[in-house]
C-alpha cells in the first residue's frame, strides 16, 4: 500500500469535497479485507486533507502519517531560534510506520500551546522504537514511540489550529469508516460459517443482529459523509458517529466469538488476525470517556439554544 501511495501522480482524495461517501466506502472496503492496509492509507489521506486545509501544496512521491496522540511520560517540545527555524526534541508516542513513511504531521508543545508541524522522517536525530510494540493486533503495523533530537520541522497553522479546524471532526469520522470495514470482515466470516451448516435459532439470531447493526452503521456513516460534504459535520456529529461505530464493532466481535467459538481464533489465520486488529484499532475510541465528552457538548448546546437534540 505504501508503494502504491508513493507512486501516485495525482493528489490523494480528501473528505469534505463532494466525494466523501466514495472515499469512506473505499476505506471500509479495504478494512474489510485487511485492516492494516486501511490503517496505513487513512492517515495518508488525512494528511492530504490537513495540508489542503492549511493551504500547503501536496508533493507526489511522498507517504504521510499523522502523529497527534499524547501519552503519559512522553512529551515532544518544539522551539524556534532567533531566525524562526523550528526543531523538535522529546518523545512522541503512537507513531505508526515511522520507519517506513517519508513524512509526518506531528503535534508538539510550544510556549503558545500545542502546534502542528511537518517533518521529513529521514533526518538524523529521529529514532523509531519498535521493540516495545508487543500487541498481537496490528502486529504488522508497529506503533511505538519515536525519539526526536534537534529535528527540523515546519509549522502548519498557529497554535491550537489542528484541533480547532473544521476538518478535525471529518477526519475522526473517517477513522470510524475503517473500523466499520473491520466489523464487515468479521460479519463475512460469520455469514460463511452459518452457510456451512444448518443454522439453529441462535445462529440465525446472531447473524440477524450483526446484519442489523451493520445496516445501521452504514446509514450513520452515509449521513455523516453528506454532512461533511456540506460543511456541517461538527464535533458533536463526529462523536456520535465514532461512538456508534465503536459500539457496533464491540458487539460484532462478541457475536462472532459466541457464534463460532474458539476454533477459528485458534486455526484460521486471517480471522484471528482480523479479530485482533479490530480489537486494538477500535480502542482509539475511549468508551465512556468519549461519551462523557459528547454529553458535555449536548449540555452546552442545550444551554446555548435551549433546543432538544431529539
Amino acid at each position: 500500500m505504501l508503494r502504491a501511495l508513493a507512486r501516485a501522480t495525482v493528489d490523494p482524495p480528501v473528505p469534505g469535497q463532494g466525494s466523501t461517501v466514495q472515499l469512506w466506502e473505499f476505506l471500509a472496503s479495504l478494512g474489510a479485507i485487511d485492516l492494516v492496509a486501511a490503517r496505513s492509507v487513512e492517515p495518508h489521506f488525512d494528511a492530504a486533507a490537513i495540508l489542503g486545509e492549511a493551504g500547503k501544496p501536496w508533493q507526489p512521491g511522498q507517504t504521510w502519517g499523522v502523529y497527534a496522540a499524547e501519552g503519559p511520560g512522553s512529551t515532544l517540545e518544539a522551539t524556534a531560534d532567533d531566525h524562526g527555524q523550528w526543531e523538535l526534541n522529546g518523545i512522541k508516542p503512537w507513531c505508526s510506520l515511522a520507519g517506513q513513511i517519508s513524512h509526518a504531521l506531528i503535534s508538539a508543545h510550544t510556549a503558545q500551546g500545542r502546534r502542528l508541524f511537518t517533518v521529513q522522517l529521514d533526518q538524523p536525530g529521529i529514532h523509531a522504537e519498535t521493540g516495545n510494540w508487543i500487541s498481537r493486533g496490528m502486529a504488522r503495523l508497529p506503533s511505538g514511540s519515536v525519539r526526536f533530537a534537534s529535528v527540523k520541522a515546519k509549522p502548519v497553522g498557529p497554535a491550537g489550529w489542528y484541533l480547532d479546524r473544521a476538518g478535525f471532526a471529518v477526519g475522526g469520522a473517517g477513522v470510524a469508516a475503517c473500523w466499520f470495514g473491520g466489523a464487515s470482515g468479521i460479519f463475512r466470516h460469520l455469514l460463511e460459517s452459518s452457510a456451512k451448516r444448518e443454522p439453529d435459532q441462535l445462529a440465525l439470531a446472531w447473524l440477524g443482529e450483526a446484519d442489523r447493526l451493520l445496516a445501521g452503521g452504514a446509514q450513520v456513516l452515509h449521513h455523516a459523509a453528506g454532512l461533511a460534504d456540506s460543511g456541517a459535520l461538527d464535533a458533536m456529529h463526529a462523536a456520535r458517529v465514532r461512538g456508534h461505530i465503536a459500539q457496533l464493532c464491540g458487539r460484532v466481535l462478541q457475536i462472532s466469538a459466541e457464534a463460532t467459538g474458539p476454533g477459528p481464533l485458534a486455526t484460521d489465520e486471517n480471522h484471528a488476525r482480523r479479530v485482533a486488529d479490530l480489537g486494538i484499532y477500535v480502542r482509539q475510541h475511549h468508551g465512556a470517556r468519549d461519551d462523557a465528552a459528547l454529553g458535555r457538548m449536548v449540555l452546552q448546546q442545550h444551554a446555548r439554544a435551549g433546543a432538544l437534540p431529539w
